[in-house]
């Protein structure tokens, strides 16, 4: 994409590490943890700790994504993208303050989509032996649960945007346990295989809402554990 654009070397390089650094140190963990749910909760953590320190360091980020959304819109008119240029024209203050949680959630959701389904395609390989744990079979905890609930309701009170922003994001990720319940609902038989591909079909269509039915969905689990309770039963 940025060879398309003929983006600078510098953009290039920083646009590869972007995507290859988080999925080989994730990697690295999933070997040293021996467990997905585990490296996965790691995940979470440092996703917040990666928006803690951004806001530590960024005085203000709307001013911060103001000039970088700025700064995409020059390149593409420069390259005579005017018409993807005119899609930002609109409202960049609004969008600035949404890009923070926005592009932490998007990149965290890349890496760790990246990570389970690169397992998946290791646990296919005939000689590895490897297991690490079930994908269907993750569940974020109630320790991360409650630290979720407490930073909404500071973030509530307080009125402090950053916190707001950290404790959407720390609820938005729950929907990837919501996935998991999904997929463990088609294995246990309750989901058929069609409903399984539709919930992916619809995800591109229905993003906001299907993501937070999701996210709902594995937050109530992660305290009540649904799975756990089917299975005594």
């Amino acid at each position: 994409f940025t060879l398309l654009l003929q983006a600078r070397l510098d953009i290039m390089l920083a646009s590869a590490l972007s995507v290859w650094v988080p999925a080989a140190l994730l990697a690295l963990l999933l070997r040293r943890t021996r467990s997905l749910t585990l490296c996965l909760q790691f995940a979470w953590l440092l996703a917040i700790a990666s928006m803690l320190v951004f806001f530590a360091i960024v005085s203000d980020p709307v001013a911060f994504w103001q000039a970088q959304i700025e700064g995409f819109r020059a390149a593409l008119s420069a390259q005579g993208l005017h018409e993807q240029a005119a899609l930002l024209d609109t409202d960049v203050s609004g969008i600035a303050e949404q890009m923070t949680m926005l592009t932490a959630l998007f990149a965290w959701t890349l890496s760790v989509v990246g990570l389970v389904l690169g397992y998946r395609l290791h646990r296919q390989l005939p000689a590895t032996g490897t297991r690490y744990g079930r994908f269907r079979d993750l569940n974020f905890g109630r320790v991360i649960a409650l630290a979720t609930a407490l930073a909404s309701v500071a973030a509530w009170l307080a009125g402090w945007v950053p916190l707001q922003n950290i404790a959407f994001v720390m609820f938005a990720m729950f929907w990837l346990q919501g996935l998991a319940i999904a997929h463990w609902s088609h294995g246990q038989g309750f989901l058929p295989t069609f409903g399984l591909v539709a919930l992916y079909l619809l995800v591109p269509f229905l993003n906001v809402i299907l993501l937070m039915g999701l996210a709902v969905t594995g937050y109530i689990d992660a305290w009540f554990g649904f799975r756990r309770l089917r299975t005594a039963k």
